[in-house]
């Protein structure tokens, strides 16, 4: 085991295994953009999706059990569905990558407008505030909280996830966990892990970071 965390800081540390496209820092760019652009497309479903039913009060049975069957659906299987409908491309990958985040975003918008006191929304209302007014600028900033947490949440669940771009031929890090299990190169293999691991553990805390720094600034 001593022998294996040796091999495996000496893989990690090697200024050879960051160079180049199969490189750590090639890699990891992919990953980053993989996951990061997924966010972003689930979020700009996920967010409409979740103020519009938090908003309205309508249709929250429905989206928040489609948001439960989204979250029960098993990635790789996705993958290998629009894979086979669609060709090898990264499409397969970024429909299992969104449909992964939205349930999380969506559940907490929708959780974070409901969370907002009735009141609230009445004394909006009777200061001649319009549906969209009180949408923007009473319900979404007392949301917000809930809001980034699905947002964390999603990225979080995606970074993680990324590494099946690598299962149907592409790049990120799980370039090396698929690739060390075909060569039987643990060290590989658990580098590509603890790789994936430290990068959602990072941008978890840079997100909970901003997100205090957010939050601080408003009390303040």
């Amino acid at each position: 085991m001593f022998e294996l965390f040796k091999n495996l800081g000496t893989w990690l540390t090697s200024g050879s295994q960051w160079a180049g496209q199969d490189g750590i820092a090639h890699r990891l760019a992919e990953h980053l953009q993989y996951s990061l652009l997924a966010t972003l497309i689930a979020a700009a479903i996920g967010l409409p999706i979740g103020l519009l039913i938090g908003h309205t009060g309508k249709g929250a049975f429905l989206a928040i059990n489609l948001a439960s069957f989204g979250r029960a659906l098993p990635t790789v299987g996705l993958v290998v569905l629009v894979f086979l409908a669609g060709g090898l491309s990264m499409l397969p990958v970024y429909v299992a990558l969104v449909a992964l985040a939205v349930p999380a975003i969506v559940t907490n918008t929708y959780a974070g407008m409901t969370a907002v006191d009735p009141d609230v929304r009445d004394a909006a209302r009777g200061q001649g505030m319009r549906g969209h007014q009180v949408l923007l600028q009473v319900e979404l900033p007392l949301a917000l909280p809930l809001i980034m947490t699905g947002l964390r949440l999603a990225l979080i669940q995606v970074v993680a996830t990324a590494t099946i771009a690598a299962y149907v031929s592409f790049g990120g890090l799980g370039r090396y966990v698929f690739d060390g299990l075909a060569q039987r190169d643990l060290v590989q293999v658990l580098g590509g892990a603890v790789l994936v691991a430290v990068v959602a553990v990072v941008l978890d805390l840079l997100l909970s970071t901003l997100q205090r720094l957010l939050f601080r600034h408003r009390t303040a």
